[in-house]
């Protein structure tokens, strides 16, 4: 198991009353894996620093999690098929 962070960037036309739970459901293959996920910090809304698909605005979460790097790759693949989802960015982060 590693450790990773990973920074996903989701359309502002998202509906922010359901958030949590689409991201939970976004995120299930981690645990489903037998992965673990550490942290989800939701930042909300915030302006891009440059217009991405005619958007200025979009939603950021931060994921820490310790999976697998197959896991992770997987993650991010199915994330990348979301049509609401912008970028995503998947960090390995250094051991202790």
């Amino acid at each position: 198991m590693r450790d990773y962070e990973m920074m996903i960037i989701l359309s502002a036309n998202v509906d922010e009353r359901n958030l949590s739970t689409n991201v939970e459901k976004m995120l299930q293959v981690v645990p489903n894996e037998g992965g673990t996920l550490e942290k989800v910090d939701i930042w909300g809304r915030r302006k891009l620093a440059y217009e991405i698909n005619k958007q200025t605005e979009a939603i950021y979460i931060v994921v820490t999690m310790k999976c697998t790097p197959a896991t992770a790759k997987e993650l991010d693949r199915q994330l990348g098929l979301n049509e609401s989802i912008i970028r995503t960015k998947l960090l390995r982060l250094e051991e202790k």
